[in-house]
């Protein structure tokens, strides 16, 4: 359960700017003790939200608003060292002369408060993260995993009312990363701030926000929980992230499926109009031949890609209707499963799944 503090008004914001050649229309709004998960393409206006939320850059149009503080508008502007914002990036940028005590000072000491009071804020955050035993030690001393949480701890020890995670856990390995995620989780769920964070993982937002928002182009073409996304994604790219074969269509009342591209899927559960249409990976089956039996969608594809997850491998499958299929090690041996080899795939239509555009 996460901690609201009490009378505060959460984060209201609309950031209308151009950067290079985007022009970026977001907006986003959050109780206290939300967490918002920012994503999208490379290029497509994440990053620069985060700076016109934080005062790095100016707003051309639309307002940042926290906890009813008007912080930029068309008449005020309000520099970083005015706002009440903790800012976290992949890149720790920890002080590597200076003890992880006096690091995480350092953010309280940069708004002015005494030597003493910020050491003593910094050990209560240091070991609001589990780095009590740490206080000591540099940079140099610690893993790439205890460094993003005194990066972490350093944010949070200003109060801030907005902490704003850029790719915070990017440059760490699978297996640190999965730690601190968890670690990072657990701080969170004790901040009664408003969080961005903006991410290119998508376990990441899943299991870190309460809320998405996906960015493409400068423009929010997604937003809502976990489970809607999850449920409805409504851009190839969310689709992508989500883990879905995601098709633009038109459907009938016959159940029959005709995507932009003119390939034909049949679904047990037709939607009429402009429809999207799912297909998880996990529902498509290969074969060497063209199968026989159940299925009501069956294509031959050119396999264009094969990338090795742990134990399986998800193939990418180009042609009539482009698939991508999950199969096991194993399945990759037995059909001989190449790029560039053609292959028959196979999708029950029970396994199709239409809603509105």
């Amino acid at each position: 359960m996460r901690v609201a503090a009490p009378d505060r008004h959460g984060l209201d914001a609309r950031i209308r700017l151009s950067r290079g050649a985007v022009e970026v229309d977001v907006a986003l709004t959050a109780e206290p003790g939300q967490v918002i998960g920012v994503l999208g393409p490379n290029g497509g206006g994440k990053t620069t939200t985060v700076l016109a939320l934080a005062g790095v850059l100016r707003l051309d149009e639309g307002h940042v608003r926290v906890d009813g503080e008007v912080w930029a508008d068309g008449r005020r502007h309000l520099v970083p060292e005015q706002r009440a914002v903790g800012l976290m990036l992949a890149d720790s940028l920890l002080f590597p002369h200076l003890r992880a005590l006096d690091n995480v000072a350092y953010g309280p000491r940069s708004r002015g408060v005494d030597r003493r009071t910020a050491r003593e804020r910094a050990g209560v955050e240091l070991e609001r993260v589990g780095l009590a035993d740490q206080t000591a030690s540099k940079p140099r001393e610690l893993s790439s995993g205890q460094q993003a949480r005194v990066a972490l701890a350093r944010a949070l020890a200003t109060d801030p009312a907005l902490l704003l995670l850029d790719e915070p856990l990017a440059a760490l390995d699978p297996d640190t990363r999965a730690r601190t995620r968890s670690d990072l989780a657990t701080r969170l769920a004790a901040y009664a701030g408003v969080t961005v964070l903006v991410t290119h993982d998508p376990l990441d937002a899943l299991t870190l926000a309460d809320h998405l928002v996906f960015v493409e182009d400068g423009r929010v073409t997604q937003a809502g929980t976990p489970s809607d996304v999850l449920r409805e994604p409504r851009s190839a790219y969310v689709g992508t992230v989500v883990g879905l074969n995601l098709y633009a269509a038109q459907g009938d009342s016959h159940g029959h499926v005709r995507t932009l591209d003119g390939g034909l899927i049949v679904t047990t559960s037709p939607t009429e109009g402009a429809v999207w249409a799912t297909i998880p990976p996990t529902a498509v089956s290969l074969h060497q031949h063209e199968p026989e039996g159940s299925p009501r969608n069956t294509w031959r594809l050119r396999i264009a890609s094969v990338t090795m997850q742990g134990q399986s491998a998800r193939i990418g499958l180009v042609g009539a209707v482009p698939l991508t299929a999950e199969v096991t090690l194993e399945s990759v041996t037995a059909l001989g499963l190449q790029v560039g080899r053609e292959v028959w795939a196979a999708v029950k239509a029970t396994e199709v799944r239409t809603y509105p555009r």
